[in-house]
C-alpha cells in the first residue's frame, strides 16, 4: 500500500515556504497559532459574506470571483502585516473595504497594543493557482456542467500560464451516480517523489445537490 503525505509539506524548507512568519515562547505558541487561524477564518467570511451580497444584486458571479491562493501573517512586536494574495481582487478594492475587514479582525483577535496592517496582492498568473482551478470547477459543477467538460475546460485555462503539468482528481457521487468513484485527468510531467520539484497542491470540497464532492489538484511549476 503507498504512503500519501500532503505534497505542501513534503517540501517544506526546500521549495515551500512557511505562510507564518513570528517567534514565539513555546507557552504562548498554542495561542499564537490560533490567533492566525481567527485571522484566516475571518478574511474568508468577510469574502464569501460580501460575494453573496454581490449575487443578491444580480451581479455576475463566475470564476473569476474573490479567490484567496493564500494568506501571509507577520508578526512584530507593536504590528502585525497580514498579506492577502488573491487572484481577482474586485471586492477588496472597494472603498472602505479593507477598513471594515480590520475591524472584523480586531474584533475577533484581542491583540493588545498591536497594530493591524492589510495588505492586497494581486496573483500574477491566476489560473496557475491551484486554488483558483478548484474554484472554477466547482462553479461549473454547480451550474450542472458535466465534471469531464469542467475538468477538461481547467486544463486548457492552465495553457495560458507558464507550467510543466497539471493533475486534477474528482472524488464522490459524480453525474448524480449512487455509487461514488473518482476520475483523474492528467497533462504534461508531475514528479510527486522529486523534492526539488516546485508543486503547487490544494484539496477542496464541493457542496451539490448530490452531495459533497472532493477535488484535488496538483501543479508542477518548476524544478529547481
Amino acid at each position: 500500500m503507498g504512503q500519501k503525505i500532503n505534497p505542501l509539506g513534503f517540501r517544506l524548507g526546500t521549495t515551500q515556504n512557511h505562510h507564518s512568519f513570528w517567534f514565539a515562547q513555546p507557552k504562548n505558541y498554542s495561542e499564537g497559532l490560533q490567533e492566525d487561524k481567527k485571522i484566516r477564518n475571518c478574511i474568508k467570511n468577510y469574502i464569501q459574506k460580501n460575494r453573496k451580497k454581490s449575487s443578491n444584486r444580480k451581479i455576475e458571479s463566475d470564476s473569476s470571483s474573490e479567490v484567496i491562493t493564500h494568506i501571509e501573517i507577520k508578526k512584530e512586536i507593536d504590528t502585525i502585516h497580514v498579506i492577502i494574495h488573491i487572484g481577482f481582487p474586485n471586492l477588496l478594492k472597494k472603498k472602505g473595504a479593507i477598513e471594515e475587514l480590520e475591524k472584523d479582525i480586531e474584533k475577533e483577535v484581542n491583540s493588545v497594543n498591536q497594530r493591524l496592517n492589510i495588505a492586497i496582492e494581486k496573483v500574477k498568473e491566476p489560473y496557475r493557482q491551484p486554488n483558483i482551478l478548484a474554484e472554477y470547477i466547482a462553479f461549473q459543477l454547480k451550474n450542472r456542467v458535466s465534471f469531464r467538460k469542467a475538468m477538461k475546460k481547467a486544463i486548457e485555462l492552465t495553457k495560458k500560464a507558464d507550467i510543466k503539468g497539471v493533475k486534477i482528481k474528482i472524488a464522490g457521487r459524480l453525474g448524480g451516480k449512487e455509487i461514488a468513484r473518482a476520475e483523474c485527468i492528467k497533462k504534461g510531467r508531475l514528479p510527486l517523489q522529486t523534492i526539488r520539484a516546485k508543486i503547487d497542491y490544494c484539496c477542496y470540497p464541493i457542496r451539490t445537490i448530490y452531495g459533497v464532492l472532493g477535488v484535488k489538484i496538483w501543479i508542477f511549476v518548476e524544478e529547481e
